[in-house]
């Protein structure tokens, strides 16, 4: 018996300019916060970056799906840099700032 797969039909074209200031104000947040250390920003940027490149990830999917992309080699390193920040970058510097919380 095949399973059914959970498949949305909308186009989530519309996030890039939120993605985008998005991105912005994490870059923006991290470069302040290299000067004012403030625990409480130190553990929410990287939730918000979570968020962002998560939103990323699902921009990229649906500009694939939605947008008729052909050129897969093009579409490919957009979704890899997503997946990348969020779990590389992102999921080590949150587990990195909870741990030195509880210091």
């Amino acid at each position: 018996m095949a399973s059914a797969a959970t498949v949305t039909r909308k186009d989530f074209g519309f996030l890039g300019n939120f993605l985008l200031a998005g991105l912005i104000l994490v870059i923006l947040a991290s470069l302040v916060n290299l000067f004012l250390v403030i625990p409480a920003v130190s553990l929410a940027i990287p939730a918000v970056a979570i968020l962002v490149f998560s939103g990323f990830i699902l921009f990229d999917v649906s500009r694939i799906i939605n947008s008729g992309e052909t050129n897969y080699v093009m579409a490919a390193p957009g979704i890899y840099l997503s997946l990348s920040n969020l779990f590389i970058i992102n999921l080590v510097q949150l587990l990195l700032a909870l741990l030195g919380e509880r210091d």
